[in-house]
């Protein structure tokens, strides 16, 4: 009888121990001990560049022993802990607990990188430290300009990287970038064009904004005060397309009237005038364009009907017109060929512009002092000749004194200067012809800016190769040899193409 007496009572005091025990638990009958620390509960995760990290990142505040004080309502912040890429954190950092747990929904980071952290703190509670996480880049388009590059990215989300005097890489400051930023604003891009220190995009309405260098009034405001991030060009037109020049910008409305603003010291605006102008102005004659493409004081436009179509400065004959005279109004191209694609390039005494035909010859016509016309000499040409070499062509690119193309299964070409590998052959011999750009890649376009050449892959990948002395290869990297040299890091220009960093 003691026996079973005994084991009752130790039953008893085993259900009661169990009871007390229960007592500090979450799901217990009382609350936890008084909050002295936070913990991220739902961690931050791998994110696409300039998107919100998802799922929300939540904090609770706990305490000594770990548990949610379900009655903290305590203010906290988050930061970047570890940020190895000097990015920037946005959306709403303070938020009031509810129950103990604080949320975070809209969390950006505006740079790509791989082993970026958070850190949260409150008033009185020891901090803490996520585990860290990647914001990724996968882009859409890409553009070089003279010193700098843009792309953006399949969210429509505007990056830019390189040289940034005037602000033309839109992050709201002058500092120079060695990769992708992120473009202030929060606009949803459809295209971006990078030019001579500035650059413009069209959003998914078809808004036009513009922004950096705007001492001739390219950027389309009104104004010829620089702009660090994005201002509205003026006008109230719905543009389909936007191209930045050097001293001048060209759109497309979605009606196919093509509109010009900035410099106009040689009708490179084609109003018919040489006024230049603060806001848009429409490009006389008439035509009904599908693209325009700003090059160095003159411009070319390709009409729905595949005819190509230049005006502006004409000094050696990048107007096609077969003469060098210049022109305040469109001239057809000559030749009678129809074109699929036109664009226009130059720097200083080297003009020159090419086309794609519908059925894939490339032509090129204007300078051709370094063989930038691809037709295996150095002879200048005021009407079109085509490129050496029998490539069929979905699109070429009309850099300063260079020339890239993309053939229709997606292998790309370079020809002219190479001086700093802009052609991406491993060398910095010049061409008067096509050479593959090694490393085998398969592109869906390749664009030529002043002193180097990007590129995008099927994949999304962006690639630059050439001169990278301030930035523009985007690679993370630009301190180094002066002379290109073939696989040696870090560098300062490259004849190889290097991906832009995306994590």
């Amino acid at each position: 009888m003691s026996e079973i007496r005994a084991g009752q009572v130790i039953a008893l005091l085993a259900l009661t121990a169990a009871a007390l025990s229960g007592c500090g638990s979450d799901h217990g009958p009382t609350q936890p001990a008084s909050p002295t620390k936070l913990a991220f509960v739902i961690q931050p995760s791998a994110t696409a560049g300039s998107q919100p990290i998802t799922p929300a990142v939540q904090v609770a505040v706990q305490d000594a022993l770990g548990r949610t004080v379900t009655s903290a309502t305590d203010t906290i912040t988050l930061a970047l802990g570890t940020n190895p890429d000097s990015a920037a954190l946005s959306g709403t950092l303070t938020v009031v607990a509810i129950q103990g747990l604080a949320t975070f929904s809209d969390l950006r980071v505006d740079r790509p990188g791989s082993s970026y952290s958070l850190t949260a703190s409150a008033p009185g509670l020891a901090g803490a430290f996520s585990r860290t996480f990647a914001v990724t880049l996968t882009f859409g388009a890409i553009s070089p300009g003279a010193v700098h590059a843009c792309g953006i990215t399949t969210a429509g989300t505007a990056y830019c990287w390189g040289w940034n005097p005037s602000g033309e890489l839109g992050d709201g400051t002058t500092t120079g970038r060695a990769s992708p930023v992120a473009v202030l604003g929060g606009h949803t891009l459809a295209e971006v064009s990078a030019g001579a220190g500035y650059t413009c995009g069209v959003t998914t309405g078809g808004a036009a904004y513009c922004w950096g260098e705007n001492n001739t009034g390219k950027v389309g405001d009104g104004t010829m005060t620089d702009r660090w991030s994005p201002v509205a060009v003026l006008g109230g037109l719905t543009f389909a397309a936007v191209s930045a020049g050097t001293g001048q910008s060209c759109a497309v409305t979605t009606g196919g009237a093509a509109y010009c603003w900035g410099a106009n010291d040689v009708g490179e605006l084609g109003d018919g005038t040489d006024t230049s102008r603060l806001n848009p102005v429409a490009v006389v004659g008439g035509h009904t364009f599908a693209s325009v493409s700003a090059g160095e004081y003159y411009n070319c436009g390709l009409t729905t009907g595949g005819a190509a179509s230049c005006w502006g400065a004409n000094t050696y004959g990048q107007l096609g017109d077969g003469t060098d005279t210049s022109r305040t109004s469109p001239v057809a191209v000559l030749g009678g060929l129809t074109f699929a694609t036109v664009t226009a390039g130059g720097n200083g005494n080297i003009n020159h512009a090419c086309g794609v035909t519908t059925g894939g010859a490339a032509y090129c016509w204007g300078s051709n002092d370094v063989g930038e016309l691809g037709d295996g000499t150095d002879t200048s040409r005021t009407r079109p000749v085509p490129v050496a070499g029998g490539l069929t062509f979905a699109t070429v690119s009309a850099g300063a004194t260079h020339t890239c193309g993309v053939t229709t299964g997606g292998a790309a070409y370079c020809w002219g200067y190479n001086g700093t590998g802009q052609l991406g052959d491993g060398t910095t011999t010049l061409r008067q012809s096509p050479v593959p750009v090694h490393g085998g890649l398969t592109f869906t376009t390749v664009k030529s800016g002043a002193y180097f050449t990007c590129g995008m892959t099927t994949g999304g990948v962006a690639y630059c190769w050439g001169a990278n002395d301030t930035y523009e290869l985007g690679s993370g990297l630009k301190t180094g040899p002066e002379q290109c040299a073939p696989g040696s890091t870090p560098l300062s220009c490259s004849t190889l193409p290097i991906a832009v960093k995306a994590e």
